[in-house]
């Protein structure tokens, strides 16, 4: 790190609950999320926004946290996948990831997880079609379960 630049407060809102963490402006929201707040569900697959495994909700939108500065985070409310996880519907989300197969190395899910609750704040679940589904899921790459399973999961938890 350059010296001339110190660490700064960074304050947000985690999963409901308030934060306020000395960072550098930098430093990626990320490695804040699971160096600092200890929230290691979060996962980094390649550390340059393309596959989607560090995606959180920030202020409600859908962010690769690999790419933000934790400066930008402050003041925002940032969702991660342990506060999707509190959520029933979304507990049935993880459940039927597990049961249909969904889940393989694991490296994704979390991605995969937030851009689904993500989709289903949006759209009509009775209606999701599959190309709906697919669409959601743009920008999370997974390389274990040719997304088949991943789309089954969601149809089965909305119907």
């Amino acid at each position: 790190m350059n010296d001339s630049v110190s660490a700064s407060t960074i304050a947000f809102r985690v999963n409901g609950q308030s934060h306020e963490v000395k960072a550098y402006p930098m430093a990626r929201l990320l490695d804040v999320l699971r160096e600092d707040l200890r929230l290691t569900g979060t996962k980094e697959g390649c550390g340059e926004g393309e596959c989607g495994a560090c995606s959180v909700l920030m202020n409600g939108e859908i962010v690769d946290s690999c790419l933000i500065p934790v400066a930008q985070a402050h003041g925002s409310d940032i969702t991660t996948i342990e506060g999707i996880a509190s959520d029933p519907l979304n507990q049935k989300l993880i459940d039927t990831f597990v049961e249909e197969g969904g889940i393989q190395c694991g490296i994704c899910t979390p991605g995969m997880m937030v851009a689904i609750v993500n989709l289903l704040k949006t759209a009509t679940p009775s209606t999701l079609s599959d190309e709906q589904i697919r669409s959601g899921l743009a920008g999370n790459l997974c390389r274990c379960t040719g997304y088949a399973k991943i789309i089954e999961a969601v149809r089965k938890t909305v119907s």
